[in-house]
């Protein structure tokens, strides 16, 4: 079992910058990324953003490239997502994600309990 302990989220305007971080502990014997996913209301959950923990390669939904960069520190088993130039769309309940490798690729484990971000326009 993997615990992830998300931390800030807020209300902001059309425009700001937030930074999401996620700190995970318990069994990350097998933690081979890190990411984030988000759930708009009434909306299927998405994938934001991984990073992988040995080689740092990144990959982001066409949404958010260019304005949100995902970072970790792996002596904390920590993940950040830096959100700049943030839109009303991109309200959602963000869920930190912990994923494992296997013969498929990465595959996520285990969610955050989630943070919830809002942007007013």
């Amino acid at each position: 079992q993997v615990e992830l302990v998300e931390s800030g989220g807020g209300l902001v305007q059309a425009g700001d910058s937030l930074r999401l971080s996620c700190t995970a502990s318990g069994r990350t014997d097998s933690l081979a990324a890190l990411g984030w996913f988000r759930q708009a209301p009434a909306k299927e959950r998405e994938f934001v953003a991984r990073i992988s923990q040995s080689s740092g390669s990144t990959l982001y939904a066409d949404s958010v490239k260019g304005r949100f960069t995902i970072s970790r520190d792996n002596t904390k088993n920590t993940v950040y997502l830096q959100m700049n130039s943030l839109k009303p769309e991109d309200t959602a309940v963000y869920y930190c994600a912990v994923y494992s490798y296997g013969g498929a690729g990465y595959y996520p484990t285990d969610l955050g309990q989630g943070t919830q971000v809002t942007v007013s326009s």
